[in-house]
């Protein structure tokens, strides 16, 4: 699709820079494009994309695919029905976030440094500085979207504006593959016709919030005092006020906070009630907390352990001995908890979360004997799984291990920490 935005040419003189320029990069249904690029069979042709050989919802599909009705979201069953020649290809987390890091490096190295990675297909980069060096922020944009073809071979959208909620909804109106402009002077009127609703971080609860006291397009906003909204929602509600006006003062963030808490979670069988199969899944989300604690040199001393039934999570706060990151060391604490806290009810989910994640490297207590051979052993088991696949090496109990695919985090970030992919 032609960009729809003023070419660059006829966009504003290089010489009048914008006070505060952001561009939101948005990749076009991104895992499915993926897929058509790397399996030529698969272009031009009808794609939903699914959580394994077993998943039945469609996490994303082809532009193709949407041409007939077919969405994020829908039952497979249904979507055949009404695009019969539908493919459904099995998702491959692991090589999206390898693609998806080549574009953000790409990005941070060649356009700006100040990048907010927003989702694994998403990136807002604040390119105020860079106008004097890169050229007007249209010039900058479009340069983005080439840089993006250039190391991904696929194409993107991009939003451009001063702040980041108008950004971000300047993406979405020339998909796929457009480029739209809305400068800062023209955000609050450009809008000024466009529902609540529709921006960025307002959801169902916010959005009757704002219906109630007659707020249901942006211009709208304008009749009600930012300390209503402050009140109700305290600094986010005073956010979103400025939002509606095309205003968001909400910075690119480029740092990614130290983790809170390091978890994993799974799904069990419905009503499970047997102790074996709870302690296989256990062991499982053990291990994957362990991994991901030695991974980013971490070790916790406190640790939630919890299972899921009809009233709520039973479980509670267990702590080990010394701060740890060896699964089996976890799994001894899940095997208490299981003893102490279940009695036979049905599970349907099992978490396991590292509470007080910290420096791995900490100095030896007195008389505190290192666990050398169990720590040679992990490291052994993690170089083995870094190349030959997760749990490659694992405990005998794991080979009857739920196989349910991986899926990419909300929360993922291509570097540190949160470079991980999580269980469902």
């Amino acid at each position: 699709m032609p960009d729809r935005s003023p070419s660059p040419s006829a966009a504003a003189p290089v010489s009048k820079l914008w006070s505060r320029a952001i561009l939101l990069v948005d990749m076009n249904a991104f895992f499915a494009s993926v897929e058509q690029l790397e399996r030529p069979e698969l272009r031009d042709r009808p794609v939903a994309i699914t959580n394994g050989e077993q998943g039945t919802c469609i996490i994303t599909c082809s532009y193709e695919a949407r041409h007939h009705g077919v969405h994020t979201g829908m039952r497979l069953k249904e979507a055949g029905q009404l695009c019969p020649d539908l493919i459904r290809i099995p998702a491959r987390p692991q090589r999206y976030a390898a693609v998806s890091t080549t574009i953000m490096a790409a990005l941070q190295e060649t356009i700006s440094p100040d990048m907010e990675i927003f989702s694994v297909d998403e990136a807002f980069l604040d390119i105020t500085r860079c106008q004097k060096l890169l050229g007007h922020p249209a010039d900058i944009a479009q340069r983005a979207k080439q840089i993006v073809f250039e190391v991904s071979g696929l194409r993107c959208s991009v939003g451009l504006s001063g702040d980041k909620t108008t950004a971000k909804y300047a993406a979405k109106l020339n998909k796929p593959d457009g480029l739209t402009v809305i400068p800062p002077e023209e955000a609050r009127q450009t809008l000024a016709d466009v529902p609540v609703t529709e921006l960025c971080g307002i959801n169902r609860g916010i959005g009757e919030f704002l219906a109630a006291r007659g707020v249901h397009r942006c211009a709208d906003m304008a009749g009600l005092p930012i300390g209503a909204l402050a009140q109700r929602f305290g600094n986010p509600g005073r956010r979103i006020w400025y939002m509606a006006r095309g205003a968001d003062p909400d910075p690119v963030h480029v740092n990614v906070a130290p983790p809170k808490t390091i978890g994993h979670g799974k799904v069990v069988p419905p009503d499970t009630r047997d102790r074996g199969t709870l302690l296989t899944f256990l062991l499982h989300m053990s291990e994957k907390v362990g991994e991901r604690l030695r991974r980013h040199h971490l070790q916790a001393q406190h640790f939630f352990i919890g299972l899921r039934c009809a009233r709520g999570w039973l479980g509670t706060r267990a702590p080990t001995r010394l701060p740890t990151d060896d699964g089996g060391a976890i799994y001894q604490l899940s095997r208490q908890v299981l003893r102490d806290h279940w009695q036979g009810e049905g599970i349907h989910q099992v978490q396991i979360t590292a509470l007080d994640p910290r420096n791995g490297e900490r100095q030896l207590q007195l008389f505190e004997a290192e666990p050398v051979q169990q720590r040679a052993s992990n490291q052994v088991m993690d170089a083995v799984n870094q190349r030959y696949g997760e749990f490659t090496l694992a405990p005998a109990r794991l080979l009857n291990r739920a196989d349910m695919p991986n899926v990419i985090s909300p929360a993922w970030k291509p570097f540190g920490h949160r470079q991980t992919i999580s269980d469902n």
